[in-house]
């Protein structure tokens, strides 16, 4: 970040003689920014901007997004690059290090992983404590913050080694977490991670393999599972990110930070997209009745919504999407899946909006939501579990943005202003007196 001595704001107060010279602050991609930090200080103003959506809380060199042009950068490489020639713990390292490593590096990095995925074998009773039919995010909220109570070792936020022991440990354990959530949810044992497996793989051995059988992890279904962990590592400042981030900001351990995470995750606006696209599909319910639902979500006049198409970030074809678009296919043939209604329905709605004048014009394209969730269905997972899983990809975006926000040496405790529209003062009545 820079500031040009040229380049600042100037803003006046009208009919008075206040007035405020904020510097203009340049980064190395995207708008500039106004550093309005004196603006209470000299005005005795705040700004007001519901939902953040027009102010920079953070200075960051993990993600960029240029949603007009459809742009996804992780640490300066396309998406689109690390989609087709890297592999998700590489990508890890690159998030949490800010360089790809060298060969000794990953190996170092893939080792230090996979000797965290076990859990602490008292965790396993924990989720004794969750019912049967607990929502899976209920019980990751529960398990994830828990960690915080079996790993003291690594608590001290101010000590780089323990912040780099606890990034190893949630990495590792969040995938053994989630799929021991959907082990306990259907009553099956649960199975240990196995560190001859890769990451990807290892994570659908757990979650799908039963001790009475054999289970070998189709090469293809684990370069899937990886291509979608890698989509979604990281996303900038989304609401879940800034809430590891807020949590960090007052010294929370990061077990407790991710947690904070995951359940801002949990919200249909937001992690919860794709469990949604495939709500969508079923109240459809078949081909048929796709014309008058398609009806029914132009009229301006209707609550129906067309989940998994358009981004509030991406006014262009978002890049992840393109990958997944073709992943989908790819999983669907491998799995020889030709005649499921949903997938079925799913593939006429892709047809529709890429080539309706209608979301044409509105820039409503498919998102990554709506191919993950397609291809999630087809490799077995239910669709509560959908979010869980986005949980397990952007464990590792909240780690590399919570530490990125413990060294920096401008960190304050986040603290939000507001705009009080409430009562002004007044005295309190006693109840006999009250009207």
């Amino acid at each position: 970040m820079s500031a040009s001595g040229k380049d600042s704001v100037t803003i006046a107060v009208n009919g008075s003689n206040r007035s405020l010279t904020a510097p203009v602050l340049h980064g190395t991609l995207g708008p500039s920014v106004v550093d309005i930090r004196k603006l209470y200080a000299d005005l005795g103003m705040f700004t007001y901007d519901p939902g953040y959506g027009g102010t920079a809380a953070v200075e960051s060199k993990i993600t960029y997004i240029d949603g007009d042009e459809g742009v996804l950068l992780y640490r300066g490489y396309p998406i689109e690059q690390l989609a087709e020639k890297s592999t998700f713990l590489e990508t890890a390292y690159l998030l949490l290090n800010g360089e790809l490593p060298n060969a000794s590096e990953r190996e170092a990095f893939e080792n230090g992983v996979i000797r965290h995925t076990m859990l602490h074998e008292q965790i396993r009773q924990f989720f004794n404590g969750f019912r049967r039919d607990a929502h899976p995010m209920a019980v990751m909220c529960g398990v994830v913050g828990a960690l915080s109570a079996f790993y003291h070792d690594s608590l001290d936020i101010n000590d780089p080694d323990s912040r780099r022991i606890s990034a190893f440990r949630l990495i590792a354990k969040v995938p053994t977490i989630a799929a021991w959530t959907h082990k306990y949810n259907v009553g099956q044992p649960f199975m240990y991670p196995r560190n001859d497996l890769g990451y990807a793989e290892n994570f659908l051995y757990m979650f799908h393999a039963v001790p009475a059988e054999p289970y070998t992890v189709n090469p293809i279904l684990a370069r899937a599972m990886d291509l979608i962990l890698i989509l979604h590592a990281d996303h900038e400042q989304n609401a879940s990110t800034s809430t590891v981030r807020l949590a960090g900001s007052t010294g929370a351990n990061p077990f407790a930070c991710i947690a904070a995470g995951i359940a801002s995750l949990w919200g249909p606006a937001h992690g919860g997209a794709n469990e949604a696209v495939l709500k969508m599909l079923s109240e459809i319910g078949s081909v048929s009745n796709i014309p008058d639902f398609i009806r029914k979500v132009k009229d301006k006049n209707s609550n129906v919504r067309l989940m998994g198409f358009g981004h509030r970030v991406y006014k262009n074809y978002d890049p992840r999407a393109k990958i997944m678009q073709k992943t989908c296919h790819e999983v669907l043939s491998e799995l020889g899946i030709k005649d499921d209604p949903l997938l079925e329905l799913a593939m006429e709605l892709e047809k529709i909006a890429l080539n309706d004048p209608y979301f044409v014009e509105r820039k409503l394209y498919p998102n990554v939501d709506f191919y993950s969730g397609i291809i999630l269905k087809a490799m077995g997972f239910s669709t509560s579990m959908f979010t869980a899983l986005f949980a397990v990809a952007r464990t590792i975006g909240w780690i590399s943005q919570w530490e990125e926000m413990s060294r920096d040496p401008e960190q304050r405790i986040g603290r939000p202003r507001q705009l009080y529209t409430g009562s002004q003062r007044r005295d309190f009545v006693p109840v006999a007196e009250r009207s």
